[in-house]
């Protein structure tokens, strides 16, 4: 039915923020505290022409709010504000600029760069002091009036419990993008992420959260399509409630929702990547298109002795003032719409140590981590924060609230330290192994508090790691000075100059020793494991440690190499390893573990070892250790007890490690320098969550340990009672 264009607009009500049709019609809400008129502006249902600008009619408490009789959802949108245009002072208004709506729940297309989006002319010798008058509409992407109705039937949230939860960090785009049994216009998409084929593959692991880097609509940056680049990860937020319109494979905004139902279908949650520390709009010589232009005072964070500029914590030219009510308002409701209208079971929170900065510094009492831990809906769900920022004191690793996971870089530093050779790293794995009790026991935080992780999106793969010395970034056009240049990695020729693929069969088992030996430490150390996609088959990406603009083959997973034989035996192993963490009780235990509880006579609940007994100070401190043996012992629910020892050696030969008392028998459960041991050897398909745990029984007190490797030993008898069997 086509839109009746009123000659104005009746109140409507101050809340919710947003465009919101009642059946009736729709309510318009925006927060403004410093304009003095808003008009709404309509367009034609493509978005090209501009129909009317209606003047909201009403302000109540600085909401700016009116109502439109006979509007339905797929209206198209957005705001002129009028005000001062004053950026001395920190006001940037200019109604010749069309304005997002805070809350736009859905865009009409892409934005198309062009100088008319900039508050100030480009070429001015003012600077952003200038003032431009030309309108952009003609380029600015159009919010969309929605209806949220879904039917959800019988879904409910995995709700995998912390102690239990394995992350697969994955691009939404990436995943499917070189499917070829998927239709061209799926690859890439929402609804690619539900194929069965994915899910097939999540399945052959113990179905693990899988978090997705962001997804939220995003800007794509006019330097780097300058280029003949994109913005690929999509760090770069345009709207907070509206799903990413590059990711649809057609108009249809609920393919989101069928994806996480299939997944849920499927015990597998869905966790998001968000940043709500600075949007799209940069620093001041940036574009307006939403919060700059329509209260730019109060949405930033300014300098207080210059509110020309903004205070650049985040390193992205602007910081989100999240001391400010409506703009804590604004994230919370976001995060709240993502839980109740997708579905969503966590967030990932991007440069969290930037959310939870107030006036005087980081507080973990902040505002906005009160205000979401109290919150009924969202403190339900997995939050995990990225602890670190540039801003002053930005290191915040163990810090954070108890309710939250964090990023422990200092487990990635140490594994891939200790793994290359590094000297002085044996105690620092220690305590890495343990959970990091150092950083996390506190507050009765628990040992998954600690979001261990050796690789992520932002850096080398793991078969990189294990195959460049150095960054290769050349493809990025900065002439390989972008990306960090301590990766602690090696290339593992003799003489260090092989860098990326090789024939020699030397240097190859070397580097596959070496990256499932940090598979190992990764998926049986304490705390919360994290994988990035296409590690457990070894993705590369050719030494570029910063494809943050790689939106091609080189960032796509590659699923012929998945499916290669050495991807496959690779991607069996890792499902091992879950699967033997999956079943052990060590790894499910609520508490950290100090070795003061005794589990059996002579058997507390952490000891640490070397090669060939207890380590003593002096031992400790060596600078050349490079094995380390962690014994674990907990109570299975059945009250038997259940010892483990994790064997590492990063050396260049062989070890045979004495095994410690008091245990009396040993079975192998994994070992790296074999790939796989036990009844799953060799298998490449179906569910590994289900196969036994179990393997050959070790002969002895002694195993011999293969050069960079790792293995996992299960305690067949002990003083005080036979091991509950795992399987």
């Amino acid at each position: 039915m086509p839109l009746t264009l009123p000659d104005r607009l009746s109140p409507g009500l101050p809340y919710p923020l947003g465009a919101h049709w009642d059946g009736l019609g729709i309510n318009f809400a925006l927060f403004s505290a410093h304009a003095t008129r808003v008009e709404l502006c309509l367009f034609s249902a493509n978005g090209r022409k501009e129909l009317c600008r209606l003047p909201l009619p009403e302000c109540t408490d600085e909401i700016w709010h009116g109502y439109l009789p006979t509007g339905e959802p797929g209206l198209q949108y957005g705001y002129r504000v009028h005000g001062p245009y004053e950026p001395l002072h920190g006001h940037r208004f200019n109604p010749n600029k069309l304005l997002l709506d805070p809350y736009a729940r859905q865009l009409s297309k892409p934005l198309q760069w062009g100088d008319g989006l900039f508050g100030y002319r480009l070429q001015s010798p003012r600077g952003d002091l200038s003032f431009d008058r030309r309108d952009s509409a003609p380029m600015m992407p159009k919010a969309v009036v929605v209806d949220d109705s879904f039917h959800w039937g019988d879904d409910r949230p995995p709700a995998t419990p912390w102690a239990r939860t394995v992350i697969y960090e994955a691009h939404l785009k990436g995943l499917s993008m070189q499917r070829e049994d998927l239709l061209p216009h799926v690859r890439g998409t929402f609804a690619a992420l539900a194929d069965p084929g994915f899910v097939a593959h999540l399945q052959r692991l113990p179905p693990p959260p899988l978090e997705l880097l962001p997804v939220q609509a995003f800007l794509q940056d006019r330097v780097l399509l300058q280029r003949g680049l994109r913005n690929y990860w999509g760090y770069n937020t345009l709207a907070y409630f509206a799903p990413e319109p590059a990711y649809l494979s057609g108009d249809q905004r609920n393919e989101l929702k069928v994806a996480i139902r299939r997944l849920h279908a499927a015990g597998i949650e869905v966790l998001l990547d968000v940043v709500y520390n600075h949007t799209c709009e940069g620093n001041e010589l940036g574009p307006t298109l939403s919060w700059r232009g329509i209260d730019n005072a109060s949405y930033y964070r300014l300098m207080p002795d210059d509110a020309r500029y903004y205070i650049n914590d985040t390193g992205c030219g602007n910081t989100l003032d999240l001391a400010h009510p409506r703009v804590l308002q604004m994230v919370l409701d976001s995060l709240r719409y993502w839980v109740e209208v997708f579905h969503v079971d966590g967030f990932r929170f991007d440069l969290g140590s930037t959310l939870g900065r107030e006036a005087h510094g980081f507080d973990p009492g902040a505002g906005f981590f009160d205000a979401l831990l109290q919150d009924p809906v969202l403190t339900r769900v997995k939050l995990i924060s990225e602890p670190w920022d540039l801003g002053p004191g930005g290191y915040q690793v163990g810090r954070h609230p108890p309710g939250f996971a964090e990023w422990n870089d200092q487990f990635r530093d140490t594994a891939r330290r200790f793994w290359r050779g590094d000297d002085h790293q044996r105690g620092a794995l220690a305590a890495r192994l343990a959970g990091s009790a150092d950083l996390f026991d506190h507050r009765h935080r628990k040992p998954w508090s600690s979001v261990n992780f050796i690789t992520a999106h932002d850096g080398f793969t793991l078969a990189d790691l294990v195959s460049y010395a150095g960054k290769h970034n050349e493809d990025n056009g900065e002439d390989n000075r972008d990306g960090t240049d301590d990766n602690a990695s090696a290339n593992w020729s003799p003489r260090g100059d092989i860098e990326g693929p090789t024939d020699d069969p030397a240097i190859r088992t070397t580097r596959a020793s070496v990256q499932r030996a940090l598979l190992t430490t990764l998926l049986l150390a304490h705390g919360t494991p994290m994988l990035t996609a296409g590690d457990e088959w070894g993705r590369t990406q050719h030494g570029n440690n910063n494809a943050y603009c790689q939106d091609n083959a080189l960032s796509w997973l590659d699923w012929q190499a998945a499916a290669s034989p050495e991807g496959q035996a690779l991607t069996a192993y890792v499902a091992q390893l879950l699967a033997i963490r999956a079943r052990l009780q060590a790894y499910a235990e609520p508490r950290f573990a100090h070795g003061h509880v005794t589990i059996a006579p002579d058997l507390p609940d952490l000891s640490w070892f070397d090669w060939h007994g207890p380590l003593n100070d002096e031992q400790w401190a060596d600078p050349a250790g490079r094995t380390l043996v962690m014994r674990r012992a907990a109570r299975t629910p059945s009250g038997a007890p259940q010892v483990t020892l994790l064997l590492l050696n990063a050396g260049e030969e062989a070890v045979d490690f004495l095994l410690p008392a008091p245990a009396l028998a040993w079975r192998v459960l994994a070992d790296s320098s074999q790939e796989i041991a036990g009844p799953g050897h060799g298998q490449t398909s179906g569910p590994a969550h289900n196969q036994p745990v179990g393997g050959p029984r070790v002969e002895g007190q002694h195993y011999v340990l293969g050069a960079h490797a790792a293995a996992l030993l299960l305690a067949e008898s002990v003083p005080g009672g036979h091991v509950e069997p795992t399987a």
